[in-house]
């Protein structure tokens, strides 16, 4: 077709015909056996680079979400300070701190000490066999006692200073749990578990058990007892893992990009290759989320005897709340990416999207411009550059969503909202993206 049959079709549709003259030539060249097999040979590299980059990206999110609970303080905190005010969570520390107080008060000795006063003293016989069938009710209602004192402490403000205070401390006991090594500090590995001191919750139990009139309870030491925040016979070997992955979680990131997009520029079919790139990394980070799921139940189950399978629960949920998060992040940032490339292709629902969405623009456009809208110098710049004003836009989001801290979907999601009305207002701007009024109604009249 001739130049001057092309002047025909508008910037849009003439984009297309050279796309397709691009790929009718391409479609001429593969006719030769070499370049049949240099083609196989391309595409099986892109291939190999496309699903080897899959797997990194799920390593890649695993790396980062390691790095963020090992080496920032104020971000593991942030994770399990919530749990403070977690029922599972408060009635698991209720029942330790209640068995503490208790073995320190022998309630049980107690009240064989009032029945034996009582015999001394020279109470009737009807009252001494009196207390003694009180025996139990007495024991069971000091145990009452001591335990609604724990769990009014444990529910009031002063147990969410308690807990995020430990945590701050154990964080170095989970240093060393996830990478073997730990700075100096209070708090220690033992026995495969990080846990924190609810010494203070007991001193605050004592001194609210006196007020109330229970003087035995003065006579309780300092005590320092723990309540296991994460216990595990296998940390020994997570932990390898884990430090491998410490090492590698600055770099990760960028060497799967990279290698992602070798597999796209390889690939015969690059924006094919695109979309394939982004459904193998969502396909990923589906198959991670569905691991997490696993995990935490062979995690519960591999508790230690006695332990609350309900409070280990939500402490597990809890800290792997942020990695579900980018999980769902990246799985939301590949089917965006997939979406984008299919759309840019020729199928009939990419171009009859295309058009409508590029009709639509136009027709406001028009709106605009019998209203007395003038783009002028803005509208020539803009379509003279349009093609570097596209990649700029997608180079803003890239860059975006790549130095987000912690960047959730909603993140992902207002990023691609954005992006399209970038998009949108490009193409608003477009002054030459169709002729002019009076070249449309077939020139000025004779």
């Amino acid at each position: 077709m001739s130049d001057r049959g092309d002047a025909a079709f508008s910037g849009g549709e003439r984009g297309e015909l050279n796309e397709l003259r691009r790929r009718l030539g391409a479609l001429e060249t593969a006719g030769s056996p070499q370049a049949a097999g240099h083609h196989r040979f391309r595409s099986l590299g892109s291939v190999l680079l496309i699903l080897f980059a899959a797997l990194l990206s799920l390593l890649s999110v695993v790396a980062v979400w390691a790095n963020s609970i090992v080496r920032d303080t104020d971000r593991y905190v942030a994770t399990v300070g919530p749990l403070a005010g977690d029922p599972d969570v408060q009635k698991a520390v209720t029942n330790r701190v209640t068995t503490a107080v208790l073995a320190q008060i022998d309630v049980d000795a107690l009240v064989t000490q009032l029945t034996d006063a009582a015999a001394q003293k020279g109470v009737p016989p009807r009252a001494a066999r009196l207390l003694n069938d009180l025996d139990g009710p007495i024991s069971n209602g000091l145990k009452q006692l001591v335990s609604s004192t724990v769990q009014r402490v444990v529910t009031s403000s002063a147990f969410d200073t308690v807990w995020v205070e430990g945590n701050r401390r154990a964080h170095t006991a989970l240093d060393k749990a996830l990478t073997g090594h730990a700075a100096a500090g209070a708090a220690s590995l033992k026995d495969n578990q990080v846990a924190i001191d609810v010494a203070p919750i007991i001193a605050q139990v004592k001194d609210r058990l006196v007020s109330a009139g229970f003087s035995p309870a003065a006579k309780i030491p300092t005590v320092h007892t723990d309540f296991v925040v994460f216990a595990s016979k296998d940390i020994g070997k997570v932990k390898t893992y884990l430090r491998v992955l410490q090492i590698l979680g600055g770099w990760l990131p960028v060497i799967t990009l990279l290698i992602a997009a070798a597999g796209v520029y390889v690939a015969f079919n690059r924006r094919h290759a695109l979309i394939g790139v982004a459904l193998a990394v969502f396909l990923a980070m589906l198959v991670l989320g569905i691991a997490l799921t696993v995990a935490r139940d062979v995690y519960l189950n591999h508790l230690p005897p006695g332990t609350s399978q309900a409070a280990a629960g939500a402490v597990y949920d809890a800290l792997i709340k942020f990695l579900r998060a980018a999980v769902r992040a990246l799985a939301a940032v590949a089917l965006f990416t997939a979406a984008g490339a299919f759309l840019l292709g020729p199928s009939r629902i990419a171009v009859l999207t295309r058009k409508g969405c590029r009709r639509s623009v136009t027709a406001l456009r028009d709106v605009a411009a019998s209203a007395g809208l003038r783009l002028g110098a803005v509208g020539r710049f803009v379509h003279r550059f349009k093609r570097w004003i596209g990649v700029a836009i997608l180079a803003v989001a890239a860059i975006v969503l790549f130095t987000w801290t912690y960047p959730t979907t909603m993140v992902v999601v207002w990023t691609a909202v954005l992006t399209l009305v970038a998009f949108a207002i490009r193409e608003f701007l477009d002054a030459g993206a169709t002729p002019p009024t009076d070249s449309r109604a077939g020139g000025p009249a004779h």
